[in-house]
């Protein structure tokens, strides 16, 4: 919820009890850097790829499978007494996806039978297009029936006849248009493929890679959701990483997440055994990464397999070669030229233009996983490796280590790579850290930080926090503060993971949460932290005087030149407000900015529910004017966020 209120009612407080803070911003001294970088990591957690951002609403479409996760019939049920089952057809789709779902009359009941799907947990159903297709083999005369109707009554919302062209011995693709005259009442909603058994040979056929879209974002083929997608874009993001996190490093060397399998018709994508509980399709694979930061304007950080698995094994140096290769052919697809060997291929998938790309990282965590030979061979000899190679090749990349100084005994990041630095923090050690960069050299990004346990718990021996809350929000902004602050040094920070699906999640703590139904797509209170901060990105930092606790701060000039302070409030003497002063040297009296302030509940431990939908978080926008010298005046409550900036449209109204 946003109000807007005039600097004369900000005035009209009540005294506050405790000592105001006075904080003066200097006009030069400061520290130029790029752009400040915010964004998010991305790797398939949570159903936050398939079931989540990527856009397909077939859960389980191709019936892929690896050593953990046995082919199977999840998601799927018979359609009027069908006899449905796994089978491994000869000849199969393709060798990457071999087993498919055969479908019988059970002899007791003639006509229509067939298959449905309950999609991720349910399946939103609105007047808009739903485009579609299957494979079908064996001999069929007659037609198709596809539809969307509900699973809680006999309500049908859209179907559609496809005349058949299935034969014996050859797989034939039957493509399809779904529009609903009405909105489903819920997403309890499932998609069903009927057929008459009695023009089927034998009365069966196999049924293979059954798919349905809703329009997707940008309007993409095999792209994103459309709300899950504006809600990070609402965000501000510029920075990209992916595609993880675990995901990248795989169980074993034989199960890494290997992007050429992600590349081509879906078809020829024979799915990844994910590291987090559930079989991936690699429908959200590589190139829809890249198109999808391309249309969000983010820039890339691209993470490349480092020869370290999340068993602890790892590629000796004597076989590593193989693995740099990969990694540069994986540069390659990215950004080399349409004639280049894996240029082309990426410009035959339908975009001959090269990408933009000049941050990759070597590996993930490499700290943890297999500690302490993961991280010692990592020093030893697999990042010089690495680095050396790609920089070799490609001279402006910038070398990501993944590893920072701070990590199990530190490391020494070899000039000029960057290091990584992950917090998943209490809200009070983002306090306890607020200076740890102010004298490190090596520069870093912030590859993964959230609020994830909370204040007198205990750590990683205990469970995460069931959502973002409101004092965990408030301590992560202290932490977003602590790296801005050293922009000079930190390049930027990724909030991670980004997405949770409310039916199946790993890890509880998300920016976004998400279910099949649009209206659970929640907002949470991390959210509104990063969207103010990331909307008034810093090019300079300015050097700042003021007192710091209960208030934590940074300020400097924005690319329009403008003047912007950015606080925190964490604590109050008797849940006081604080009386803020900021002065910029040089402002004139009367110049007007914009005060952006977030306030929570009552308790510091609410948070955003989706099954109310109420927003705990209010913000307050307010127009102040500077005084005589060049001061501006305003109050900020205990646990709260502001930004004062002096770039703003005028537009506000009392």
């Amino acid at each position: 919820m946003v109000f807007l209120r005039s600097a004369a009612l900000i005035a009209a407080c009540a005294v506050s009890l405790v000592s105001a803070v006075d904080i003066s911003v200097q006009a030069t001294g400061g520290n130029k850097t790029r752009a400040y970088q915010y964004g998010f990591l991305h790797e398939d957690i949570n159903n936050s790829g398939d079931g989540g951002l990527y856009a397909e609403l077939i859960r389980n479409r191709a019936f892929q499978y690896g050593e953990k996760f046995p082919a199977s019939l999840e998601a799927w049920f018979p359609v009027n007494g069908a006899n449905i089952s796994i089978s491994h057809p000869k000849p199969a789709l393709s060798d990457e996806l071999p087993a498919a779902i055969n479908v019988k009359s059970s002899g007791k009941r003639g006509g229509q039978i067939g298959f449905a799907n309950e999609g991720y947990w349910g399946i939103n159903v609105k007047k808009q297009k739903y485009s579609g297709s299957f494979w079908v083999k064996g001999t069929y005369k007659g037609q198709f029936t596809a539809s969307l109707q509900s699973a809680l009554t006999d309500e049908v919302f859209a179907s559609t006849k496809i005349k058949s062209k299935a034969v014996a011995d050859e797989w034939v693709e039957h493509k399809l248009e779904l529009i609903p005259k009405k909105d489903a009442p819920n997403s309890n909603n499932t998609f069903a493929i009927t057929f008459n058994a009695a023009g089927a040979k034998d009365g069966s056929l196999d049924f293979n890679l059954i798919s349905l879209f809703p329009p997707t974002y940008k309007g993409r083929k095999n792209g994103m959701r459309i709300d899950i997608a504006e809600a990070l874009e609402e965000l501000h993001p510029t920075f990209f990483r992916f595609p993880g996190g675990n995901m990248l490093e795989g169980d074993n060397i034989d199960n890494w997440w290997d992007w050429k399998d992600t590349l081509g018709p879906l078809r020829h994508r024979k799915g990844f055994q994910n590291t987090w509980g559930y079989q991936m399709t690699n429908g959200f694979g590589l190139l829809e990464y890249l198109e999808f930061a391309e249309d969000m304007n983010m820039e890339m950080i691209l993470g490349v397999y480092s020869g370290l698995s999340l068993d602890g094994n790892v590629v000796p140096e004597d076989e590593l070669q193989p693995w740099i290769d990969d990694a540069l052919n994986q540069i390659e697809f990215v950004r080399g030229d349409a004639n280049s060997t894996w240029g082309s291929k990426r410009a035959e998938l339908g975009h001959p233009e090269p990408f933009k790309l000049e941050f990759v990282e070597i590996g993930n965590e490499e700290w943890l996983a297999g500690y302490p030979h993961g991280w010692e061979t990592y020093k030893q000899y697999r990042l010089p490796m690495f680095m050396d190679a790609i920089r070799a090749a490609y001279p402006d990349i910038n070398i990501i280590a993944s590893g920072s100084v701070f990590d199990q005994n530190g490391i020494d990041i070899p000039e000029p790579a960057i290091g990584d630095y992950h917090p998943y923090r209490k809200p009070d050690n983002f306090l306890e850290e607020f200076n740890l960069f102010d004298n490190v050299a090596t520069p870093h990004i912030i590859g993964e930080v959230s609020s994830t346990h909370v204040n007198g718990g205990i750590g990683w021996e205990g469970q995460l926090a069931k959502w973002p809350w409101w004092i965990g929000s408030v301590g992560g902004a202290i932490g977003l503060i602590s790296y801005e602050r050293n922009a000079d040094r930190i390049l930027g920070i990724l909030y991670a993971p980004i997405l949770r699906n409310l039916e199946r999640s790993q890890w509880d703590i998300t920016i976004l949460q998400h279910a099949a139904d649009p209206a659970l797509t929640t907002r949470s209170t991390d959210w509104y932290i990063w969207e103010l901060m990331a909307a008034h990105p810093i090019i300079e930092t300015l050097p700042v005087k003021g007192e710091l606790d209960p208030l934590f701060f940074v300020a400097g000039k924005t690319k329009q030149d403008s003047l912007v302070w950015k606080g925190a409030c964490y604590n109050t003497t008797e849940h006081a407000n604080v009386p803020v002063t900021v002065s910029f040297e040089g402002v004139a009296a009367g110049t007007q900015a914009e005060l952006t302030l977030l306030t929570g509940p009552k308790d510091p431990y609410g948070y955003n529910d989706p099954k109310t939908g109420i927003n705990v978080v209010e913000t307050t926008k307010t127009i102040l004017e500077a005084g005589e010298d060049g001061e501006f005046e305003f109050e900020m409550p205990e646990l709260s966020v502001a930004v004062l900036d002096t770039y703003f449209e005028d537009t506000y109204s009392e």
